[in-house]
């Protein structure tokens, strides 16, 4: 099947769904694959890898391991 039938396919599909969360999910997917390779961060985005490569200079950081056995207690929980 040739690219311009497999676009005329989901073109068709696409026009029949109304979910508009999944919509959106098509939408990032297909942004992601034209665009020019650079992703463009939000400002909440920017500030959270600030703090975290701050949090990270001065060794605030938990291993691997921890968190796995946090998690692992906390699903035991419920």
């Amino acid at each position: 099947m040739s690219s311009i039938e497999l676009k005329h396919i989901i073109t068709e599909h696409l026009s029949h769904i109304d979910d508009v969360s999944f919509l959106n999910a098509i939408r990032t997917i297909v942004e992601n694959k034209v665009t020019d390779g650079s992703y463009k961060l939000t400002k909440f985005q920017k500030e959270r890898i600030d703090l975290a490569r701050h949090e990270l200079s001065k060794g605030e950081t938990t291993s691997h391991e921890f968190l796995q056995k946090e998690l692992s207690q906390w699903l035991n929980t419920k």
